[in-house]
């Protein structure tokens, strides 16, 4: 087999890999980057043809998630705005910053990502305690947003209804399909705040300059301000990163020199592993994959480091 055919077959590989652990988590730089590295790309082009391939995995990754994003439509519209604002930034960064630059950073930014994905668990974990702490109701305290309410009578409608076929004023047709409404009010889907949006927006500028662990830390973010499920917010985390790595994309195949053949296999692999990770990856053994992570990391380091 000839050199060439194992260099394309071990790219497709990586962004087939990456392209799973990015819909499950984020994170797939580090396997499709430091691959590009191995096979002689300089930095700089490895980092952008890597960020245009995938794209489409992501994209692929948000179209497994559909369903968890219902009823989700304002809090991507607000966020979204600090992702595509982040990711625009982030880019630019890349292409007005001398190229030593990138070289001097990328290191860094690998260990930070390597650190994010080592101890991803305990955040999770953290994560998970902070959402039930929140969803929990006082003793004599009022429910939460979202939660359970007490049960109204049947027939009976308006503030201070108490009995069977209570009606409040204006009864008659009005109180015709009230009940429904008042028994079970739709929940409020939280949106974040101003700090909120900043902490996207700045999550947004690494992503657009690098991206590796952009998922880790939008997971870790979001799930501090909302009490939604992880599989509802590893949706929303998936359209951000999406937003940021397509933004991020159009900006280098307008400004800056684009290795397509690499892009393309790394596009067809990640197409393939979005979903794979949508429908299996959360079955896969979470240390399985964060070890084989921070194993590529580790080695794209001591590369860049040589």
């Amino acid at each position: 087999m000839s050199h060439d055919l194992l260099q394309a077959l071990a790219i497709f590989a990586a962004g087939l890999a990456a392209g799973t652990i990015n819909t499950v988590v984020g994170s797939g730089t580090l396997i499709t980057f430091p691959t590009l590295l191995a096979f002689g790309y300089p930095p700089v082009l490895a980092n952008v043809s890597n960020n245009v391939g995938l794209v489409p995995g992501v994209a692929s990754g948000v179209h497994g998630y559909r369903a968890e994003l219902a009823g989700q439509r304002k809090r991507i519209i607000r966020l979204g705005s600090a992702s595509v604002c982040g990711g625009l930034v982030g880019a630019i960064l890349l292409l007005v910053l001398p190229e030593g630059a990138f070289k001097a950073i990328v290191p860094a930014l690998i260990a930070v990502a390597v650190i994010l994905v080592i101890f991803q668990p305990r955040l999770a974990n953290w994560v998970a305690t902070r959402q039930r702490q929140r969803a929990e109701v006082p003793d004599g305290g009022a429910p939460q947003a979202g939660g359970p309410r007490p049960a109204v009578a049947a027939g009976a409608v308006g503030p201070g209804a108490v009995g069977p076929g209570a009606v409040g004023p204006g009864d008659g047709a009005r109180a015709v399909g009230v009940v429904d409404a008042v028994s079970q009010p739709a929940p409020a889907v939280q949106i974040g705040g101003p700090v909120l949006w900043v902490l996207v927006f700045l999550t947004g500028i690494y992503g657009g300059y690098f991206g590796a662990a952009q998922g880790v830390l939008l997971i870790g973010i979001m799930g501090v301000a909302f009490t939604d499920s992880v599989q509802r917010i590893n949706a929303v985390k998936n359209v951000l990163a999406g937003l940021v790595n397509g933004l991020a994309a159009l900006v280098f195949i307008a400004a800056t020199h684009v290795d397509w053949g690499a892009a393309g296999l790394i596009a067809a692999g990640a197409i393939i592993g979005g979903q794979v990770g949508a429908r299996i990856g959360r079955r896969l053994p979470p240390w399985g994959l964060r070890v084989l992570i921070v194993c590529v990391g580790i080695a794209a380091l001591a590369k860049l480091l040589a």
